[in-house]
């Protein structure tokens, strides 16, 4: 895959070609990252998309705040709808500063209840035991406190619900990915409860990818250990293709969007370094949502100090009209992002994560 370009990979998977630029970069100490890429949409994404960003000391009330704040897009939407599924984030079962917490999710049911009478489920397809990290996060403490939601806790994994989707593998052969059924009700109103984190294949990972790794299940615990979510990886972490993980991510976006609600970022506290699972702490104490998922990590990414371009999946995302990925486009309520920018440490295998720019080529 050395001599393969963004700009071929694209046209093998039949969905046009980008513009790019080659160029040498390396990563160290500060953080230098190569120029900005300009790329192309293949489905330009002309609306424009509100983002509420809240700061302050309680995760709760922050949420809460965050939500209340874009009301008016979000209330109509919701009460079209069925029932609410709220998607958390449990990457890791055991290492809250992984997962989503409970707190926020007090936060979303804080704004949902007065404004929907239920059902409610909350539901993940973790790479471990789902129940396990429901239990170790006190989830099911929100049952009791929001009797009127009927709130359920759901298993996607135990469930087996699933759709066939095509994505491609590492040498960009297609092959077939189980996705759950529920991420993709029409009936349901999706929000998404993600982190500000770093990541280990990608960069930064936020809503666009709570949502769609999060759709890819594994075998129940009484079967013999299988799983799609390597698949999307395209390979084994460092040993995987980065276009076609990038590419997979964004395709698999592109066709789950329709059935997305509302995108929630507990960035109370985020995950640097070697994030989504090893990292460490960092206190940001904001929390942002948004009706478009891609707007939501535009602004998470702008609040992590990390340049649009070099996260590919998102990147992609946008060329695929996913979402509004250009800020100017981006209409913020509340706090500006560069008013509480924190830069995030990266990573320790950022510069194989980024060796995917090293590709991209400039058109005839």
């Amino acid at each position: 895959m050395k001599d393969f370009s963004r700009r071929n990979f694209f046209h093998l998977a039949g969905a046009g070609a980008l513009v790019g630029a080659a160029g040498e970069f390396r990563l160290n100490a500060q953080q230098q990252y190569p120029a900005p890429v300009p790329a192309t949409p293949i489905f330009p994404y002309t609306s424009r998309a509100p983002v509420s960003l809240v700061k302050g000391d309680n995760r709760r009330k922050n949420v809460l705040d965050a939500l209340v704040a874009i009301d008016r897009e979000v209330k109509p939407a919701m009460a079209r709808k069925k029932y609410v599924l709220l998607k958390v984030n449990n990457v890791n079962t055991a290492k809250q500063l992984a997962a989503t917490h409970v707190d926020a999710i007090r936060g979303i049911l804080d704004y949902v209840a007065p404004r929907f009478k239920g059902p409610v489920v909350i539901a993940e397809s973790s790479s471990g035991d789902t129940l396990e990290g429901f239990d170790n996060y006190k989830y099911a403490q929100v049952i009791p406190e929001y009797k009127r939601l009927n709130i359920k806790l759901v298993d996607l994994n135990r469930e087996q619900k699933y759709e066939v989707f095509t994505i491609v593998d590492t040498n960009i052969r297609p092959t077939a990915v189980r996705l759950a059924s529920q991420l993709q009700d029409p009936d349901a109103f999706i929000i998404s409860a993600a982190m500000l984190k770093t990541h280990d294949s990608v960069i930064a990972t936020g809503s666009v990818k709570n949502m769609v790794m999060g759709s890819p299940i594994h075998n129940p615990p009484t079967e013999k250990r299988w799983s799609d979510k390597g698949l999307m990886h395209a390979g084994t972490i460092g040993k995987f293709n980065p276009h076609a993980m990038n590419y997979n991510l964004a395709i698999v976006a592109k066709h789950l969007r329709p059935s997305w609600g509302v995108a929630v970022v507990d960035g109370f506290e985020g995950m640097e370094g070697n994030g989504p699972v090893n990292g460490t702490p960092i206190s940001v104490q904001v929390a942002f949502a948004s009706p478009d998922f891609l707007a939501a990590d535009r602004v998470a990414v702008e609040i992590m100090g990390i340049p649009s371009y070099a996260v590919g999946y998102m990147q992609y995302a946008a060329e695929l009209g996913v979402g509004q990925y250009d800020l100017s486009m981006i209409d913020i309520r509340g706090e500006k992002p560069e008013a509480v920018k924190k830069t995030f440490k990266l990573h320790q295998s950022s510069n194989i994560q980024l060796e995917w720019l090293n590709t991209l080529v400039k058109p005839a």
